[in-house]
């Protein structure tokens, strides 16, 4: 692909049909020829951001796919984030900053402004690299949506992008889904639709051949590869629909050897849980076993729990009471075993927490295995962080309105600019940072010290695990199934010559 130019979007038939790891695979595919490329999402919605290096917020799938270019994240790849904290309003990020909340209603009259700043920041990311690969949001296919869409077919149409569909086959439907999307759509949006991708297929590409001739015949367009299931890519770029309750996160144990001491690790799966990613480095240690679960059960068995981040501290506090997992969590502390809280989940085991911004409830009583008080203020921190943890560096991120105001506790670690930051009592261990674990070492002796609490004996920290390297394999994994099983020279051209005008429409109707 040495010259090419141009931008493609890759757009799905659902969420979670696999575009953001589509689009950091042909990303790292491209960097790999030399290529300048850069991703680009114009409206994410997803409560899992990371902090670019000049202070705003972004998708993590976009900060994976520009570490798939050889980029730091930047606001330039994702300049809208929506980060819901209901299931009727979201908070508003736009390139990087916080710009109110908005209704699902009354999104539309922020369109006229996100729209210019979208395509903007597109027509700059296409003048300054060679290029752009975008992705969309959901589903392409939601045309109730499109007069407000800015993001999909929307984009595509303001920019003259071509676009290929994702449809993840694994759940069925797909060559319905492939073509009802595209005739659903209107002629001048499906003149834009250039093929189709399925993704994670199992069994013999032959027996579904058939099947793709005869998408072929009824929309005019071909399927350029059929990407198939690998139960060892499994690192999750995109949002909380990926961390469903029983969910193991990490590679697959095949193989494994069932006489080693394992971990078990219970991730509190929080209804408006955020940074999900943070739970991936534990996941990446052999011999921890770390499960989403919601039941106290599960809570008060587990080595170790994670209280992870959330967009909604207060709500999904009072949903944790709700399920009686407060006093799983309390039953821990009393026994001595290890509690860690990260972020929302830190301001949960406060005593109190004060919060007139995110939820408006002011005075509440946290969970009080801290002693902590939590205020919220209107101002977000937004920063990247260094410093040490039990004399080990360590880099991570914060994104939160919470501070703590006071506190009877010895700090967990310390920051390089700030000083004390977090909390420890006894097994307990609470703090701000986001992306803590992934320091290598510094997780390594936080497993050995819990093991140690749980009373574990006999479980040895593997001492090779690097989580950055661990991300990099599992690009290098979705480029080289793309390589291999997609139709690169078409899509050369695709992204070379833009949308073809003699796109056939469908005109297939229900009778």
């Amino acid at each position: 692909m040495t010259g090419v130019k141009g931008a493609l979007l890759v757009g799905g038939t659902s969420s979670d049909a696999g575009k953001s790891l589509i689009v950091a695979g042909l990303c790292r595919h491209l960097a790999r020829q030399g290529i300048r490329v850069a991703p680009f999402k114009a409206q994410n919605m997803s409560n899992n951001s990371v902090v670019t290096l000049d202070g705003g917020e972004i998708g993590r799938a976009q900060a994976l796919q520009a570490f798939a270019c050889g980029l730091e994240p930047s606001t330039r790849f994702n300049p809208v984030l929506l980060k819901p904290g209901s299931d009727r309003r979201s908070h508003v990020v736009v390139r990087g900053q916080p710009a109110g909340d908005v209704g699902a209603r009354d999104y539309h009259a922020w369109r006229a402004r996100l729209v210019g700043i979208v395509t903007d920041e597109l027509a700059s990311l296409r003048d300054d690299f060679d290029v752009v690969i975008g992705e969309g949001a959901g589903s392409v296919a939601e045309i109730n949506l499109r007069p407000t869409d800015i993001a999909n077919m929307g984009l595509a149409r303001s920019a003259d992008l071509p676009v290929i569909l994702v449809s993840d086959i694994d759940r069925g439907g797909s060559l319905a889904h492939l073509f009802g999307t595209t005739a659903v759509l209107d002629a001048a949006d499906q003149r834009l639709i250039a093929g189709f991708v399925i993704n994670k297929f199992r069994g013999d590409p032959a027996i579904l051949a058939p099947g793709l001739d005869q998408l072929r015949g009824l929309t005019g367009r071909s399927t350029f590869g059929v990407i198939p299931y690998r139960s060892d890519l499994w690192i999750d770029a995109e949002d909380s629909l990926a961390a469903p309750v029983g969910r193991r996160v990490g590679p697959p144990d095949d193989g494994a050897d069932p006489s080693a001491v394992h971990l078990s690790v219970a991730a509190i799966r929080l209804p408006r849980v955020s940074n999900t990613t943070d739970v991936e480095a534990l996941g990446c240690e052999p011999g921890v076993d770390v499960t989403w679960v919601d039941d106290p059960a599960s809570v008060a068995s587990a080595d170790l729990v994670v209280l992870p981040g959330t967009r909604a501290t207060v709500s999904d506090l009072a949903w944790l009471r709700s399920r009686g997992l407060d006093d799983a969590l309390v039953g821990r502390v009393r026994r001595g075993w290890p509690v860690i809280g990260i972020c929302g989940g830190f301001q949960m085991l406060a005593r109190h927490i004060d919060d007139p911004v995110e939820s408006g409830a002011g005075p509440v009583e946290g969970l009080g295995i801290l002693d902590l008080e939590i205020g919220f203020e209107s101002g977000k921190v937004l920063r990247q962080v260094t410093g040490t943890g039990d004399g080990r560096p360590i880099t991570g991120y914060e994104i939160h309105h919470g501070r703590v105001r006071s506190s009877g506790e010895r700090p967990w670690i310390v920051d390089g600019h700030n000083g004390p930051e977090g909390a420890v009592r006894g097994a307990v261990r609470g703090t701000h940072w986001h992306g803590l674990l992934a320091s290598d070492d510094f997780r390594r002796d936080l497993l050995r010290r819990v093991a140690g609490e749980r009373g574990v004996t006999g479980f040895v920290a593997a001492p090779d695990t690097v989580v950055n390297e661990i991300r990099s394999a599992q690009v290098d994994l979705i480029a080289d199934l793309i390589g291999e099983h997609l139709d690169l020279a078409a899509l050369e051209a695709i992204i070379e010559h833009g949308p073809d005008p003699r796109s056939p429409v469908i005109t297939h109707r229900l009778e």
